[in-house]
């Protein structure tokens, strides 16, 4: 009898100690995810040409313009990144946000108004035609100014985005630092599509992001 009674307990036990077991693997199968997207980023980067950047002398946004296009209906570029990454965006008549919720993985902000808000280019336009994009021609500078398909758009805080500005990943990263691998990661998956080279200390800041992936 005693011994049935153990044998209850262990398997009792053996029942409650599963589920625990399960929920403590779930974050290194997380971890596995991230470092396999590290291992691309790392292969698309060494894919990169490593160049001095081209002069910024004939830049302006205009050369990227509209670099927030009409995409569906009467809705800009900016206002779809809007409604797709906030939670309980509303939309006036002519689809801007008018309430919506809004979280910055730049700096960890929760934003409840859109005036709070920006979308980022995330490699920025200025810094995109130093990288070659002076090159090209209105047509594919605008595609780039409103490519919703590659990581180039998120929506972050305005204070973010103006201390960020037009630098590289040498000059400035987000302030959060849990946000470094996806913020390099989209950088080099970016960089890559659109077949813009880096400089040497760009590399070396974004393989120093990846390693926190």
């Amino acid at each position: 009898m005693i011994f049935l009674r153990r044998a209850t307990n262990v398997a009792v036990l053996t029942l409650l100690v599963l589920p625990i077991t399960a929920v403590l693997t779930a974050p290194p199968a997380a971890a596995e995810s991230r470092k396999q997207a590290a291992a691309r980023a790392r292969s698309m980067l060494a894919q990169l040409k490593v160049a001095r950047p081209l002069s910024i002398r004939g830049y302006s946004r205009e050369k990227f313009r509209p670099h927030w296009a009409d995409r569906k209906g009467r809705c800009s570029t900016r206002e779809l990144v809007l409604a797709r990454d906030g939670r309980r965006v509303r939309r006036n008549a002519a689809c801007h946000p008018v309430k919506g919720v809004w979280f910055s993985p730049y700096d960890g902000k929760k934003l409840k108004s859109e005036r709070y808000v920006d979308v980022d280019h995330v490699v920025p336009l200025a810094y995109a035609w130093r990288s070659g994009a002076k090159r090209w021609s209105p047509a594919k500078r605008r595609a780039f100014a409103n490519d919703i398909r590659r990581p180039e758009l998120l929506t972050v805080s305005h204070s973010a985005n103006i201390a960020k500005g037009a630098k590289g990943p040498q000059s400035w990263r987000p302030p959060r630092r849990a946000h470094w691998c996806r913020y390099a990661t989209s950088w080099i998956t970016v960089k890559r599509h659109y077949r813009l080279f880096v400089t040497r200390k760009e590399k070396t800041a974004l393989l120093n992001m990846l390693r926190t992936c």
